[in-house]
């Protein structure tokens, strides 16, 4: 039995939309609530491009939060635990945000793009209002909106070809996160080392939607040469990376501890940031749970649709999140949150799945797939 998703000015269409019905778009989903395309009809094909090749995806769903105004700086740097230091226009910052309770709501990359004027490149949920109800509990002079700005992400070992030849040889050098404002043929664009998949990539902010066909088309006819194809943030490739997607592998209790983000909280640092003393609690305490993946012993007719209860010995133990056939290891995987009682390659973990109970043991991140070898 098919389905169908309806659309409705509720849901927000990318700039690039039609480009990419254009390329053959078989699927979408919500995100931000906005249509995000999730496949181009062949999964297995958009994985090995991305791992070997290089693909292009409309990712504008990733939405853009503008703090602008002399108190910028100050309002992103208590939206996040991270200490930001000394903050350098061109160069981003992973940031998780969390609520005043400790509970990780947001993973976003925080671009400087001047003094004075901040983007936030948010996940899954409405981070607009949270850091305009932050402004105002805290009295600060900033505006807090979401500027015309659309990325569109260049992915795989080819991407710094691709991207090089449009713009030039500087791109080579751009460290992680860090990005440069340019016009290409009348274009306005920001281009950053970025993207969401363990392989070299880049991140084309562009900040006139209007201009949205046209840098595709450029995208595409200068990654001819390198057999580009459009796809996706590819569910298998973030999976074995062991990439964090907010909402899919949290729940409404998750803390940046447990998946692996302590290192982006600093406690001791002055700025009396959102969740300071929750945090500060949680880190004396210990997480008690931990983000892993997980070697599946089934063969399952389909990837996870929702969370997989786990129990030791009956008693709960945490969840799979995301699950699927791994091509590089030939076997299924899986990632989720665990009880830190649990150990790395320990036995008798059991998955609830809707075709019965299967075996799941857990397994350190990434997954050992052979790409892994061959990137930094």
């Amino acid at each position: 039995m098919g389905y169908e998703i309806s659309f409705g000015a509720r849901v927000r269409k990318s700039v690039f939309f039609d480009k990419t019905v254009e390329n053959g778009v078989a699927a979408f989903s919500v995100y931000n609530h906005m249509l995000m395309p999730t496949s181009y009809g062949d999964p297995v094909a958009e994985y090995w491009r991305l791992v070997s090749g290089v693909s292009m995806w409309d990712v504008a769903v990733e939405r853009q939060i503008q703090l602008q105004g002399p108190d910028a700086e100050h309002l992103a740097r208590l939206l996040t635990p991270r200490n930001l230091g000394e903050i350098v226009p061109g160069q981003g910052r992973y940031v998780p945000m969390c609520d005043h309770d400790g509970r990780l709501i947001n993973d976003p990359v925080l671009l400087p793009v001047e003094k004075d004027r901040y983007w936030i490149s948010i996940a899954d949920s409405d981070m607009i209002y949270w850091a305009r109800a932050i402004a105002a509990e805290r009295g600060l002079a900033v505006t807090v909106s979401e500027p015309d700005v659309s990325p569109l992400a260049v992915q795989g070992p080819k991407a710094i070809e691709v991207v090089a030849g449009l713009f030039g040889a500087w791109v080579r050098d751009l460290g992680y996160f860090a990005f440069r404002e340019i016009e290409h043929e009348g274009i306005p664009l920001v281009v950053a080392r970025s993207g969401w998949s363990k392989q070299r990539g880049y991140e084309l902010y562009l900040m006139d939607g209007s201009k949205a066909g046209q840098l595709w088309d450029i995208v595409k006819d200068a990654g001819e040469a390198y057999e580009i194809k459009p796809g996706c943030p590819n569910y298998i490739e973030r999976i074995e990376s062991g990439l964090i997607s907010y909402g899919a592998d949290t729940d409404d209790d998750t803390n940046p501890f447990e998946m692996g983000l302590g290192k982006f909280v600093d406690c001791e640092q002055e700025v009396d940031f959102v969740g300071k003393e929750a945090l500060t609690k949680i880190r004396d305490e210990g997480a008690k749970r931990r983000f892993t993946g997980f070697f599946i012993d089934a063969e399952l007719p389909v990837m996870a649709q929702e969370k997989w209860m786990l129990s030791h010995g009956g008693d709960t133990a945490g969840f799979i999140s995301a699950t699927c056939y791994s091509p590089g290891l030939e076997r299924f995987i899986g990632i989720g949150l665990v009880s830190n009682k649990i150990a790395d390659g320990e036995g008798a973990l059991v998955a609830a799945t809707p075709y019965g109970e299967v075996p799941a043991t857990p397994a350190s991140l990434p997954f050992p797939v052979p790409w892994q070898r061959f990137r930094h």
